[in-house]
């Protein structure tokens, strides 16, 4: 993998913005870019729809802003699906799901970027939240089950062969606030074949490997899998996520990078904390890894910064998220500093 860490910052694909040009400034001032999701432009921009185009059995309801899936239709409209399976445009992003993505591809410059970032909702996230006609999440389908992981995979690829011609260095990670639920108890769907499940659509993805997420998952399974970045709320947990230090280590020995989101989005605690409390924090996170045994130097050289979370709540719209996104880079410009001799060209 060529990607390095060196405190380079991105951040989460979903924005508040509705202005286009505005959401694009700001996603293009980070190291690594990404194309923004924009739910609140319009319905199709919300990460949940962005994944429906061709999906059997699915109808959505841009008015109600709603998802529907339908067993029956999903039969019905999978031999025509199958007809197309091997076309790309079966499972590219087209403008009218996501005209920010397609802007996104047109911006001058990507390739001036260390590297470019996509993102795409997980199979496991979509298949918890799509429901069928009994409110039954589709994920507990075992002939949908089968069919989603793999279409999500598809689409994936194809996202990262796209934008790999604008940069050779561009990855697309897998947002799944979703695996915080999905490896407990649930009937018809265990622990130990969802974790099956999951390697196995991992194994199928081209590119970089990457998983974002704001929740507390099983850590240790993420940390053991093949995946070449790691995306995790370092503010909310990074506490509980510290303590897998054993895993830690050996994720960062096969050379995986960890994304620290550090900043908080929400109005009141945006303003609670400052540059200087938010690098303390991940000191004493940093500080404890080092105590057992995983020097600073590959932390920080395999480290990237990001906001915590995304925020779409904040009653000032967009401006607390700017607030955080300017924090961000001046933590990662105070941490770049001090730790100078650390990082490699």
């Amino acid at each position: 993998m060529t990607l390095k860490g060196n405190l380079q910052t991105t951040a989460m694909g979903i924005l508040p913005h509705t202005d286009i040009d505005e959401a694009m400034r700001l996603a293009l001032s980070v190291d690594i870019p990404f194309w923004p999701q924009l739910p609140k432009m319009s319905f199709f921009e919300d990460m949940y729809a962005q994944a429906t185009e061709h999906f059997p059995g699915i109808t959505v309801d841009e008015a109600a802003q709603k998802i529907y899936f339908d067993f029956e239709q999903f039969m019905e409209e999978l031999p025509e699906f199958l007809e197309k399976a091997e076309e790309k445009a079966t499972f590219a992003l087209t403008e009218q799901y996501s005209l920010v993505y397609r802007s996104f591809l047109q911006q001058p410059g990507l390739e001036k970027y260390s590297a470019i970032r996509g993102q795409f909702i997980g199979p496991v996230s979509f298949g918890m939240k799509i429901t069928d006609k009994d409110k039954k999440p589709i994920i507990y389908n075992d002939e949908v089950k089968v069919f989603l992981y793999d279409f999500m995979a598809r689409k994936i690829n194809i996202q990262y062969e796209e934008l790999r011609e604008r940069n050779k260095n561009a990855f697309v990670w897998v947002d799944e606030p979703g695996l915080e639920i999905i490896f407990g108890s649930f009937t018809g769907y265990s622990s130990e074949v969802a974790k099956n499940d999951y390697a196995a659509f991992l194994s199928q993805l081209e590119g970089p490997k990457g998983v974002h997420l704001c929740g507390n998952p099983d850590w240790s399974f993420l940390l053991n899998q093949n995946l070449d970045i790691l995306s995790v709320d370092a503010l909310g947990v990074g506490n509980i996520f510290s303590r897998y230090t054993a895993e830690i280590k050996a994720f960062l020995d096969r050379g995986g990078i960890i994304a620290w989101g550090i900043v908080p989005t929400l109005t009141e605690e945006v303003n609670r904390e400052s540059v200087q409390s938010l690098v303390d924090h991940l000191e004493k996170l940093w500080n404890h890894l080092e105590q057992y045994g995983i020097e600073k130097k590959q932390v920080l050289q395999q480290a990237w910064l990001a906001p915590a979370r995304c925020c779409l709540v904040n009653t000032d719209g967009a401006k607390s998220v700017e607030k955080a996104f300017d924090i961000l880079k001046k933590a990662a410009d105070e941490l770049k500093d001090r730790y100078a001799k650390f990082f490699t060209e």
